[in-house]
C-alpha cells in the first residue's frame, strides 16, 4: 500500500491543513510602511542574514556547522517581505542610502 492511498482513505478534516497564522500572515503581508522611522526599526529588527547559523570550532578545529534555522520560522517569507519593503521605502521615498543594513 502506498502512502498516496493512505492519506486518500482519511476523512477530509484530518487532511485539511489548518493554518492558524494566517491572519499574522495577511497582516504582515498587508503592512505598509509609511515613515521612516518605521522603516528603520523594520530594517534593524529583522536581520539581513540568519543569525543562528554558525561553525564550532574546537582547538581551531571545525567540530559542527549548525545551520541556518531561519527557514523553519514559519512566518520567514513574510518578515522577509516586510524587511525588503522597509528598505525600498527609504531607498526610494525617503532616498536615504541603505547600504548599512545590507
Amino acid at each position: 500500500m502506498d502512502i498516496s492511498s493512505t492519506f486518500q482513505s482519511l476523512p477530509h478534516s484530518i487532511t485539511t491543513r489548518i493554518d492558524l497564522l494566517t491572519p499574522v500572515r495577511r497582516w504582515l503581508d498587508r503592512f505598509e510602511v509609511t515613515n521612516a522611522q518605521t522603516a528603520h526599526r523594520i530594517a534593524k529588527l529583522i536581520p539581513a542574514q540568519c543569525p543562528f547559523e554558525r561553525d564550532l570550532q574546537l582547538f581551531g578545529h571545525k567540530v559542527a556547522h549548525i545551520p541556518p534555522l531561519c527557514k523553519l520560522n514559519p512566518l520567514y517569507e513574510e518578515f522577509v517581505a516586510l524587511r525588503f519593503r522597509a528598505l525600498c521605502y527609504l531607498a526610494d521615498q525617503c532616498g536615504e542610502d541603505i547600504r548599512s543594513y545590507c
